[in-house]
């Protein structure tokens, strides 16, 4: 049985990937500091207390383990893969899971070893800040090729925005609120916006598919073969809560009654983000069907004891823009 270790996993897609890395026969251990309740307590997984970001700590979890094989969730700064390249360089795989934010290029689609990737200064490397996410992950994608050269059998996923159960951003819990609780839902544009989106459990398939055949140095981009635009997102939430709502467009004028930029609107994007994921595909990957998807998203919501009212602009405001476009 393969000695698995994954580093962050009691977090949303660190947990997916456990559970992906135990249906498949993996033994598996958890690295994390402790701060979130640990979803394996009753579970045949070891779990190891430690701060990734703290060299020894890392080192010690190294020797307890002595796993073959390394998903690193947790790796925020561009130091953290590094020394985890140079903790775990004999593993058979380690596999650093970047982002879609990576790219420093808008096109479309966006395609791995073509479109290029954010610069990273000296000073973001170390920024804790939402605008040096995306430079700091290209440069940990960066650390990647450079030990897979040293011969460190290194490798990289790209997952763009990740949804599904356990999802504790609030990014899909705002569009379920919304749908559940009124009639009319308030859509910035003209609903034909795309931010490509990925199912949780497809991306945990994706790292246990680049662990197992995955070529060192090289990254693996993740996303739904079948990208949908922000207003087939709300159907899809409307269809899986046998919900019926009328989607209203408001453009930026609109918008401004209610003191509402659009980039408020949670998995809005002003320029669609598209990632090509033809060479995981190569590795036999396939996404769930979105429906499937997503009736398993909400239906995990629906049961859970989060509240999405709290995400995105509040009703009130959004109440003030449907007004006005009333009158016109």
């Amino acid at each position: 049985m393969t000695q698995a270790l994954v580093v962050g996993g009691t977090g949303f897609l660190g947990r997916h990937t456990v559970r992906e890395l135990r249906d498949h026969g993996y033994e598996v251990a958890v690295c994390s500091r402790g701060e979130r309740e640990n979803p394996f307590a009753d579970d045949d997984v070891t779990h190891v207390r430690g701060d990734r970001t703290d060299d020894a700590d890392l080192a010690n979890v190294a020797r307890a383990v002595d796993p073959e094989v390394v998903v690193d969730c947790a790796a925020y700064f561009p130091r953290d893969v590094r020394t985890a390249t140079r903790v775990f360089d004999d593993c058979e795989a380690y596999v650093y899971v970047s982002s879609g934010a990576a790219y420093g290029t808008e096109a479309i689609p966006k395609r791995e070893g073509e479109t290029a990737l954010h610069d990273c200064t000296d000073e973001q490397a170390t920024e804790d800040a939402a605008e040096t996410y995306g430079p700091r992950k290209a440069e940990g994608d960066r650390a990647v090729f450079a030990a897979a050269e040293e011969g460190v059998p290194a490798r990289s996923v790209r997952p763009c925005n990740v949804y599904g159960p356990e999802d504790h951003t609030g990014r899909v819990d705002y569009w379920i609120d919304r749908i559940q609780r009124f009639d009319r839902v308030l859509v910035p544009g003209d609903g034909t916006n795309v931010w490509h989106r990925v199912y949780v459990t497809d991306v945990a398939r994706a790292i246990r598919l680049v662990l197992e055949d995955g070529a060192d140095g090289r990254a693996y981009n993740v996303g739904d073969r079948r990208a949908a635009t922000l207003e087939e997102t709300v159907d899809l939430i409307a269809d899986a809560l046998d919900e019926s709502v009328e989607v209203v467009h408001a453009g930026a004028r609109e918008l401004a009654a209610g003191d509402i930029d659009p980039g408020e609107f949670p998995l809005y994007r002003d320029y669609p983000h598209l990632l090509d994921t033809g060479r995981l595909a190569g590795l036999g990957w396939e996404s769930t069907p979105r429906e499937a998807a997503m009736d398993a998203t909400v239906a995990e919501y629906v049961e859970s004891d989060r509240d999405g009212s709290d995400y995105g602009p509040d009703r009130a405001r959004a109440e003030r823009v449907l007004g006005v476009l009333d009158t016109l």
